[in-house]
């Protein structure tokens, strides 16, 4: 950690992990992050991913060397075994680091004496609604996911009228209505789709609807905390499974974003319901990293049965990289100007909920 007058720097570092686009901070945020007093340093090729080259970063005031030594390391990714060999002992990391998948990932940031804060770990109240990665990324993928059904779909997603007769529009049905169900909903009704959503939990039906989509109601509530829904028992799993089935097979595309944090994601899609949607109909899965919402998906990959797709990408957000690492830059930004005060000085007040929420390795060494 930088000595008492000395200042503090924050490192980009290059991402490494296979189609990983994405980087933790962008030139237009340079001069914010600077403005408090901090020095960047930027990874040489750290934005090449996402057509940012370095001398962006350098006009705008960053420094191209190695991040790994800066007092604060930013990325979006989970570090690698190696990466995090480079950490030094107190350093503060910020990025995705999975805690709740990845207790030995945890453990080793621990052993190397690393501060380290989760960003999907942050509380999700409204006053750190600004630092919501989780949001900002799920909403890209939400919209790509859509593109994504509409490439692989047979037909048109809009009604269209031909001198050779018109054609209806596509259904499309959104299996979770989160930042990414709610996105991909807005998306497809502005592709011209016929949307209908649904959820567990009933409170979210009207924002369901204000997006112009049905709100498909199958009489099974499972409001849970955080945001989040809850568990269902086995009884209630049997029932909506029964109940989507029946519904999924009127649908051309269905796209499913549910995810229990922790849990294995539930599945939705049955193999019956896959097998009866029409032929060339389309499955996008972004819960394959958790499983899969469909009992038919191989996470990461692409396959057809009963002659309808199904796909399950990783990391959506990242086929985007212009936009989701702005997005995602503005996050870490929120984040930093919370754990460093206007001086340039770090301040972790572990009496703030979001700064002891995120902290996920080292916070006893900072107090409670």
């Amino acid at each position: 950690m930088a000595a008492e007058n000395e200042q503090l720097t924050v490192g980009v570092v290059r991402e490494t992990g296979q189609g990983e686009r994405r980087i933790a901070l962008v030139p237009k945020l340079i001069e914010r992050v600077s403005g408090r007093g901090l020095r960047v340093v930027v990874e040489p090729g750290a934005g090449a991913g996402a057509l940012l080259a370095d001398e962006t970063f350098e006009q705008a005031g960053a420094v191209i060397g190695d991040p790994w030594d800066a007092d604060i390391v930013v990325k979006v990714a989970p570090p690698s075994a190696a990466e995090v060999a480079k950490l030094k002992q107190g350093t503060i990391l910020i990025g995705f680091l999975n805690p709740r998948g990845d207790p030995e990932g945890i453990a080793a940031l621990e052993a190397a004496g690393v501060r380290a804060f989760a960003v999907e770990a942050i509380p999700r109240i409204s006053r750190a609604q600004a630092m919501d990665a989780l949001s900002s990324q799920s909403s890209v993928a939400g919209y790509r996911a859509v593109l994504l059904a509409a490439e692989k779909l047979t037909r048109f997603f809009p009604m269209l009228t031909t001198a050779a007769g018109t054609v209806p529009p596509a259904k499309v049905l959104v299996l979770g209505a989160g930042v990414a169900g709610l996105q991909a909903l807005a998306t497809a009704k502005r592709l011209g789709a016929q949307t209908t959503g649904y959820d567990v939990r009933p409170e979210v039906g009207e924002q369901v609807k204000s997006l112009g989509a049905k709100f498909l109601d199958l009489g099974i509530e499972a409001v849970g905390e955080g945001g989040y829904a809850r568990e269902l028992t086995d009884e209630e799993k049997a029932e909506q499974q029964r109940r989507l089935t029946e519904a999924i097979t009127k649908f051309d595309a269905v796209i499913t974003t549910a995810l229990v944090p922790g849990r294995k994601a539930p599945v939705l899609v049955t193999a019956d319901a896959v097998k009866g949607m029409p032929a060339g109909g389309v499955v996008v899965d972004l819960a394959g990293e958790s499983g899969g919402n469909c009992e038919l998906t191989k996470p990461g990959e692409e396959v057809v049965e009963h002659d309808v797709t199904i796909c399950s990408p990783l990391n959506l957000a990242a086929e985007m990289p212009a936009h989701s690492s702005e997005l995602y830059a503005r996050n870490v930004t929120e984040l930093l100007e919370l754990l460093v005060d206007k001086e340039g000085k770090l301040a972790l007040d572990f009496s703030d909920e979001i700064v002891a929420g995120a902290c996920v390795a080292g916070k006893e060494e900072g107090g409670e």
